[in-house]
């Protein structure tokens, strides 16, 4: 039996929808089938009040033990530190987390906003947000840069805004049958199984993006999503178009660009209003070019790809 405890800060609750739509496993094949026993979720506990804080203290004492101890959400510190805008069972959220952390086996951050701030952490942070164990790209976060669980692992980062819901479940998996070991973390504590591709891997229009067929309209099935509407696809780290949504589509293939939402810059605040959905260039050039790729190179490709684009691929008969 492997014990499960989730806990929530400032989030929208997006991870826990992701979460509750998983497929491959399922919510229930993690109970039924992995034995991993659920202490208490916000949506699925059924414990309140002193039942709740009851067992909380227990965990604590090491009455009751946890093996997986995942966050969703930011960890709250207004104001000035005390955590007091984001309170839980009569305490900050924060002091549960920091508590619970050093007992918890293993840590798991789900979704952005746990791993380093996302949203609510966006300047000027208000409600002093940020994530487990970073704030954007920065090492430390709120447990510190050298925080190990049990385990002796660091906070195992699941991001997205939110997760997908597989991702989710898989690790949870890999904990529960004693396979974690298999899984290598990334510099940002990423599982490379996950996040060692691009979200370019596997985007059915990619063949659009080495000839320089553009499209200029959501939703379109043709043409490449980068070079007028901003995807960043070739800069993500997400394996998106390898683990499809709902075992059936991702974002590039319903015609809306990448967002980047596993990356710590996301949402990348710092563009100019109304400039999301387009390339950001300098002198025709777009700002963050496809890794490995340098601009001198990036401005002959072009010219080369434009010369020889055969006319199939401004044709619209691009299925999805």
């Amino acid at each position: 039996m492997t014990n499960l405890l989730w806990l929530q800060g400032g989030a929208c609750s997006g991870n826990t929808m992701s979460f509750l739509n998983a497929e491959e496993p399922t919510v229930c094949d993690l109970i039924t089938d992995f034995g991993i026993n659920i202490l208490w979720h916000p949506s699925l506990g059924v414990e309140l009040g002193t039942n709740l804080q009851t067992m909380l203290w227990q965990c604590l004492l090491g009455k009751i033990s946890i093996d997986i101890l995942v966050f969703e959400g930011t960890v709250i510190n207004a104001p000035d530190g005390t955590g007091e805008w984001n309170r839980f069972a009569s305490r900050p959220m924060k002091d549960w987390l920091n508590d619970l952390s050093q007992v918890a086996k293993y840590v798991v951050a789900v979704g952005d906003c746990a791993c380093w701030g996302g949203i609510p952490a966006m300047a000027p942070n208000p409600s002093e947000s940020t994530g487990l164990q970073f704030l954007k790209r920065q090492e430390g976060g709120f447990l510190g840069k050298d925080f190990r669980a049990k385990s002796g692992l660091p906070v195992i980062n699941i991001p997205g805004c939110p997760a997908h819901p597989d991702w989710i479940t898989q690790i949870l998996v890999a904990i529960a049958t004693n396979r974690i070991g298999d899984i290598v973390l990334d510099e940002l504590h990423r599982p490379q199984t996950f996040f060692n591709t691009y979200t370019q891997t596997g985007c059915t229009r990619n063949i659009h993006f080495a000839y320089k067929a553009s499209t200029t309209e959501f939703g379109q099935r043709k043409g490449c999503l980068f070079y007028d509407l901003g995807c960043r696809g070739p800069m993500t780290h997400s394996s998106c178009n390898r683990i499809l949504w709902n075992r059936v589509s991702s974002k590039t293939r319903a015609g809306m660009p990448c967002l980047g939402c596993t990356e710590p810059e996301f949402p990348f605040y710092d563009l100019k209003p109304g400039t999301v959905f387009k390339t950001q260039t300098v002198m025709g050039v777009p700002k963050d070019l496809p890794t490995g790729v340098n601009k001198k190179d990036y401005a002959l490709l072009t010219l080369v790809s434009k010369d020889t684009m055969p006319a199939w691929a401004e044709d619209d008969f691009f299925t999805i």
